[in-house]
């Protein structure tokens, strides 16, 4: 899916040494140094989308519902987003190569965990892990490969690494779908091992001699405290709001007492703090604030509806998890084709006027999706998904140069970092969100339903007696009938959320507009990232 990240080496974050210093990497060494990078950003951006198809059947096999079964994915995005605003920090003390491959042999080594997990406890846990080693992973790729190609070809350096991470969203649905349908769902973790091996090893055999300068430096530790128990606590009442009910629980109240006071505090600390984690006085410039925050919602929206969709495919229609695979891959075709010129277009046109274009796109395959019903064909589905690529391709890379636009050069890999960071976490509060309210509308239409198919109403009695005629027990037959209600309640509940998303993304048209025009075309020119 979708994912911002600063082309910037995260290396120069806070006045940190640049990846540069050394000559750019020469024919074949170059060659393979490139392969070597963009096998381990593939490996994490497979690892992000190859998840969303396979939720069904580790529910099913680790006996939890579907929507328990999310915590795989909101967990890995939390930590994710939690280690962000560390790379430049980790970079610093460790050194961008040793930092790397680091990464890539933790990261191996938490697949692997996670792989063999036995509970969703421990599978939950191993996944917290993997997410947060993979943090540093995507931008110090950016960086090293920066530092492979002589400036002159940075372009083709960020078109190479964009090509594999758009890849990704492609081929990890279809893997991850033919792999729950074919194998064990532990595979799509088991795959990263080979791959990472590799890809830290080529890694450490080329660039060690390349590596940056280590210096030791503070951290804001309290900051980072605070950071982890608000940001952890309000994801685990997001996830367990719907098991425990909500505010009519102790433990619901608590966490959420826990959030509001963490959070306060953090924002007081980081503003006062002489070397915060999160610099959060880059909300008080108006483009930074009104790309980031557009951004980010739309992410969260958009990602809500990634994880709903096969969800409800496998769950309520009864396809197969290489099916669901199959609907999703698509989002990422017209991603690839349209990022170059979406790239190219803005240096001649206003941002505000394409992303707005992006948001009537969603806003459109959101309408389209509300559409749907019980007897949709995979083809229907399909049309959607492929149109939101292009919806992809002109959101998220005019969105940045908005919210980079106007800052002084020092400031950049912060704002980049921390605007990464407010949408990897809106995309895990909104699958949160969207799951939730996914069985909350189920339950109400389900329950207005009934109204109408019960014992006395002409319908049902209707139903019961052809069931009758077929051979059916009473209880076969209401068990049929209950089944058929789900059906429906869940496919309405479903177009419930594609029809509120579409207004969402219609309001979030008029905040972007919040931004100035004449600072986004002279914003800096960087790439991001869409996983």
């Amino acid at each position: 899916m979708s994912s911002g990240r600063p082309a910037t080496p995260p290396a120069q974050a806070r006045g940190g040494p640049p990846s540069g210093g050394h000559l750019p990497l020469e024919g074949r060494l170059r060659t393979l140094g490139t392969i070597a990078l963009s096998s381990a950003v593939f490996m994490n951006v497979l690892d992000s989308s190859i998840a969303n198809v396979s939720i069904p059947t580790i529910a099913g096999d680790l006996g939890v519902s579907a929507t328990q079964g999310t915590w795989v994915i909101t967990s890995f995005a939390v930590a994710n987003a939690i280690t962000v605003p560390l790379t430049g920090w980790l970079t610093q003390r460790f050194g961008e190569v040793r930092l790397f491959t680091l990464a890539i042999l933790l990261f191996i080594a938490s697949s692997w965990l996670c792989g063999l997990s036995w509970s969703l406890s421990s599978l939950v846990a191993f996944r917290i892990i993997q997410g947060a080693v993979a943090g540093p992973l995507i931008p110090l790729s950016q960086s090293l490969m920066l530092a492979s190609y002589p400036k002159a070809k940075a372009g083709m350096a960020m078109a190479l690494w964009s090509v594999t991470v758009m890849i990704g969203p492609v081929v990890g649905p279809l893997l991850g779908g033919w792999i729950s349908d074919n194998l064990t769902w532990s595979w799509i973790f088991y795959i990263n091992v080979p791959v990472g091996l590799l890809s830290g090893w080529a890694t450490w055999q080329i660039y060690k001699k390349r590596d940056s300068v280590r210096v030791k430096l503070p951290i804001d530790r309290v900051g980072l405290g605070l950071l982890v128990i608000w940001v952890g606590t309000l994801q685990l009442m997001l996830d367990k709001g719907q098991e425990l009910d909500w505010f009519g629980s102790t433990a619901i109240s608590i966490m959420a007492i826990v959030v509001v006071i963490g959070f306060v505090f953090f924002v007081i600390w980081e503003l006062t703090e002489k070397n915060p984690i999160v610099d959060l006085t880059l909300f008080k410039e108006r483009n930074f604030s009104s790309g980031t925050i557009t951004v980010s919602v739309v992410y969260g929206v958009f990602f809500g509806t990634v994880v709903l969709l096969p969800l409800w495919m496998q769950n309520t229609l009864g396809y197969t998890a290489t099916d669901a695979g199959i609907a999703s891959a698509p989002v990422g075709i017209l991603a690839i084709v349209l990022s170059p010129i979406i790239g190219k277009s803005l240096q001649k046109h206003d941002a505000r006027y394409i992303v707005t274009g992006a948001c009537i796109l969603f806003a459109i395959t959101s309408f389209m999706r509300a559409e749907f019903n019980t007897e949709v064909t995979i083809w229907t589905i399909m049309w959607p998904t492929f149109i939101q690529g292009a919806a992809m391709a002109m959101l998220f890379i005019p969105l940045t140069t908005i919210s980079l636009s106007g800052l002084q050069s020092s400031r950049i890999p912060a704002a980049a970092g921390l605007s990464n960071f407010v949408r990897l976490l809106c995309g895990a509060f909104g699958t949160s969100i969207t799951t939730t309210l996914w069985e909350n509308r189920a339950t109400l239409h389900h329950a207005h339903l009934t109204e109408y198919v019960r014992p006395g109403e002409p319908a049902f009695e209707t139903a019961m007696h052809g069931l009758k005629n077929r051979g059916f027990s009473l209880h076969q037959s209401a068990k049929l009938i209950d089944n058929l209600i789900n059906q429906q309640a869940f496919t309405m509940s479903a177009v419930d959320i594609f029809y509120a998303s579409a207004i969402l993304f219609l309001f979030l048209i008029g905040l972007v507009w919040i931004a100035r025009p004449e600072n986004s075309r002279s914003a800096p020119s960087h790439t991001v990232a869409t996983h």
